[in-house]
């Protein structure tokens, strides 16, 4: 049997994409192997959001073909659609596949042979616009990322999503529920649900013809499936009766994770995001109102073009007062081809750093703060299957990171624990709660 290895890099999106991608090649009779096992292909999956696109890129062939010198080595992802030729150059790459083209993947690798030159096949993004292509993730028994939105719509300034993914397109409630039924009866216990823009759900043709509410609503039904998480989204698509439903939900868990971006207006502004900082305040409280144990996870960009020592104190004190639970900060990086890249008053890249650095420590204490208000509360967690030096880990509904003493037994199981006390890793024990917990 030929033998595949896959590395990605980026998003959950892509980690659902690389596992569908997987389930191609198994179909074709490869078996899928690790990544250091010496396989006849190699397939990496890139990111254009993260920085160091290429430079990543490069230092995952070269390790491949240290385990592997004669392996086919395979370029997909958003990197690859940007820039084929670019990647083309790379010493060792055999084939760079477009966004339409990855999920073709298994069909263009008829034939091993290392050519010359890499082979490129790849089209213009316009024409990936209403193929929707299904995909999620399977290998990890505990959760699942089910992808049910691709491309965007949305001109934010520095980002190259809608460059690289398309415009905004969907799967059909239909197909989704089945899925999450099929992924139910292979004994997973949690959804992800993933997308590029995953409230704007619903794009198919180019037409509106439904609602992420509307899908929210029908997976809740699925019977089977323990938890369902929303990855993120938009604030200006976080709608009211969302928050609402997922209060009383029976499988949505109370976890929302909400790009903001910046702070300050002015900022928002210039990345043409489609909200204020005001409608920022009103979701958080909106949410708080009915869930006050929520987990609310934030989306932070620093070092954006004209963004003034000013503008980012306005930004750090705005996120210093939100009753939000950690954060995820982005240093901005400049992206070819973005409105962004052209736009005056450039931060330093030291300047860059700083702020991260505020903003890290600002999440830190974010974290611990939410985690220590649910120090005594009864939760329940549902554990993964890993063993770092006697311990098992798993995440309540909202979020937490708990710790046990590993227990074979308990893996992918749903457990009722009692919150005691934070570890100096910032993670909290746990001791079994006596009551069982009725969902």
């Amino acid at each position: 049997m030929k033998k595949v290895a896959f590395y990605t890099l980026g998003c959950k999106l892509n980690f659902s994409e690389t596992s569908s991608i997987g389930r191609l090649f198994t179909d074709a009779g490869y078996s899928v192997v690790e990544f250091t096992e010496g396989a006849d292909v190699y397939v990496i999956n890139t990111c254009s959001v993260t920085e160091h696109a290429d430079k990543k890129c490069r230092k995952v062939v070269k390790e491949a073909l240290k385990y592997s010198p004669n392996a086919y080595v395979t370029i997909v992802g958003c990197y690859a659609q940007l820039k084929p030729q670019e990647i083309a150059e790379i010493e060792g790459v055999d084939m760079v596949l477009g966004a339409a083209e990855k999920f073709r993947i298994v069909e263009f690798i008829s034939d091993l042979t290392k050519q010359p030159k890499a082979v490129i096949h790849q089209q213009n993004i316009e024409k990936v616009n209403h193929n929707f292509i299904a995909a999620y993730s399977i290998g990890d028994r505990t959760r699942t990322f089910l992808k049910v939105q691709d491309g965007c719509d949305y001109p934010c300034t520095y980002c190259t999503i809608p460059l690289a993914r398309g415009g905004s397109r969907s799967d059909t409630i239909e197909n989704v529920v089945n899925r999450a039924r099929q992924i139910a009866a292979s004994g997973v216990k949690e959804i992800v649900l993933t997308g590029v823009n995953l409230g704007d759900f619903g794009i198919r043709n180019g037409q509106r013809e439904d609602k992420f509410f509307d899908l929210v609503k029908a997976l809740d039904e699925v019977e089977g499936i323990e938890r369902i998480r929303i990855s993120s989204i938009e604030p200006n698509l976080l709608s009211n009766e969302i928050i609402q439903f997922v209060s009383t939900s029976k499988r949505f868990v109370p976890h929302f994770h909400i790009p903001l971006q910046s702070g300050s207006n002015k900022i928002l502004g210039l990345m043409k995001r489609r909200y204020r900082r005001e409608l920022y305040t009103e979701r958080v409280a909106a949410i708080k109102a009915v869930m006050p144990d929520c987990c609310i996870g934030v989306d932070v960009i620093v070092g954006f073009p004209g963004e003034t020592q000013e503008d980012f104190l306005d930004t750090y004190q705005f996120l210093n007062g939100l009753d939000v639970s950690y954060l995820h900060v982005f240093t901005y990086s400049e992206r070819e081809q973005t409105a962004a890249a052209e736009m005056p008053d450039v931060v330093s890249g030291s300047t860059r750093a700083d702020r991260s650095k505020m903003l890290h420590i600002l999440s830190d204490k974010k974290r611990r703060a939410f985690y220590q208000s649910q120090i005594g509360k009864v939760g329940e967690v549902l554990f993964e299957d890993d063993q770092k030096g006697g311990f098992m880990h798993g995440f309540t509904k909202n979020y937490v990171k708990v710790r046990a003493k590993y227990d074979p037994v308990m893996v992918n199981e749903l457990k009722a624990v009692q919150l005691l006390s934070m570890t100096a890793e910032g993670e909290v024990e746990v001791a079994e709660a006596e009551a069982v917990l009725h969902h």
